[in-house]
C-alpha cells in the first residue's frame, strides 16, 4: 500500500528584471511557456507553470521583474508582482550572482519584509562567478533578510536545480492535485501563442522596440481539412517608425518573426500552424487603461 502523501502548493518566482526567472520556470517545466529575452522587463502578466510528479504538484508563478514603474503598464506590472507575494505558499527570490547588491535589491527586500510567506534566496547564474566569491554574495544577502534557504543555481545549465526542487517540496504541505498531470500552464493557448510571437519581436529588433510591443491574437482556429491551426495576430507598436522596423525591408523582418514563432507554436500545439501577422500603430498605448485592458492587462483579475 502506498503511504506517500501527495504535496502541492503555489510558488512565486520574483526578482529584478533579467535575473533568469523565466529561464528557471521553463527549465523546471521542461517546455517554453515564458518569454526568455536578454532585454529586461519582458514578462508582463503572471505566467503560471505547473510541475507535476507522482508525489507533488507545484504551481509556479513567474512575475514581472520588480522595479520602480515609469508608466501605467509599469504600475500594473508592479501590482501583479506584489499581490502575488500574498497569494502563495513560498517565494523564490532570484538574484544574479554576477550583479552587485544595489538599490534594486533593497527595494525588493523591503517588499519581502512586508510578507510572512517563507522566502528562498536563489542565486542564479553561478557560472558567471568564481566559486570562492559565492560565500561573500551569500553573506551580503543574509545580513539583509532572514531567508529560509539559500540555493545557488544555474537555471540555464540546470546546475543544482534538482536540489532547489527537493527543498521546495520539503516546504509544501499535503494538498490536492490542482491541474491534470499533463497540463503545464493555466494560461489559455492564445496567451502563450501571443507571448511566443512577442518574444521573437524582442529578439530580432533593436532597443527602441521592446517595451512598446503587444500582440493580440485576432483568430485561432483548427482547419480539419488539412489538419492545420490558422492563427491571425496583430503586433501593436507605439510609433509609425517602429512599424517600419517590425515589418522590415520588403516585409523581411515580419517574415522572420513569423518563421521563428511558428516553430515554437507548432511545438506548443503539436500541430502544423499557418501564421499570419499584421502590424498596427496605437500611439502611447502603455499609458491608456482602455488599451491595456484590450491587450490583456486586466487589473481586476489580480
Amino acid at each position: 500500500m502506498n503511504n506517500i502523501k501527495f504535496k502541492s502548493g503555489f510558488v512565486s518566482i520574483i526578482g529584478r528584471p533579467n535575473v533568469g526567472k523565466s529561464t528557471l520556470l521553463n527549465h523546471v517545466i521542461g517546455q517554453k511557456i515564458a518569454i526568455m529575452s536578454d532585454k529586461p522587463q519582458t514578462t508582463r502578466n503572471k505566467i503560471q507553470g505547473v510541475y507535476t510528479s507522482n508525489e507533488t504538484q507545484i504551481v509556479f508563478i513567474d512575475t514581472p521583474g520588480i522595479h520602480k514603474p515609469k508608466h501605467k503598464l509599469g504600475d500594473f506590472m508592479m501590482k501583479v508582482a506584489q499581490n502575488t507575494l500574498r497569494e502563495v505558499d513560498l517565494v523564490l527570490y532570484v538574484v544574479d550572482a554576477g550583479e552587485a547588491f544595489g538599490s534594486g535589491e533593497e527595494f525588493i527586500i523591503e517588499r519581502l519584509k512586508e510578507t510572512s510567506t517563507p522566502v528562498f534566496l536563489v542565486i542564479n547564474k553561478i557560472d558567471k562567478v568564481h566559486p570562492d566569491d559565492l560565500l561573500g554574495i551569500i553573506e551580503t544577502y543574509r545580513t539583509k533578510h532572514e531567508f529560509k534557504e539559500v540555493i545557488p543555481i544555474s537555471a540555464l545549465n540546470g546546475n543544482n536545480v534538482p536540489t532547489l526542487m527537493e527543498q521546495i517540496v520539503e516546504y509544501l504541505d499535503e494538498g490536492p492535485q490542482y491541474y491534470p498531470a499533463d497540463q503545464v500552464t493555466d494560461h489559455p493557448e492564445r496567451f502563450v501563442v501571443a507571448e511566443l510571437i512577442r518574444e521573437k519581436v524582442l529578439h530580432l529588433t533593436r532597443e527602441e522596440i521592446p517595451h512598446s510591443v503587444a500582440v493580440v491574437i485576432e483568430q485561432m482556429k483548427h482547419r480539419e481539412r488539412n489538419d492545420t491551426v490558422y492563427i491571425g495576430a496583430t503586433i501593436i507598436v507605439e510609433r509609425t517608425s517602429q512599424k517600419g522596423i517590425v515589418i522590415g525591408k520588403q516585409g523581411s523582418m515580419l517574415k522572420e518573426v513569423g518563421k521563428l514563432a511558428r516553430v515554437d507554436i507548432e511545438s506548443l500545439l503539436g500541430s502544423k500552424v499557418f501564421l499570419e501577422l499584421w502590424v498596427k500603430v496605437q500611439k502611447d498605448w502603455r499609458n491608456k487603461p482602455a488599451h491595456l485592458r484590450d491587450y490583456g492587462f486586466r487589473e481586476d483579475e489580480y
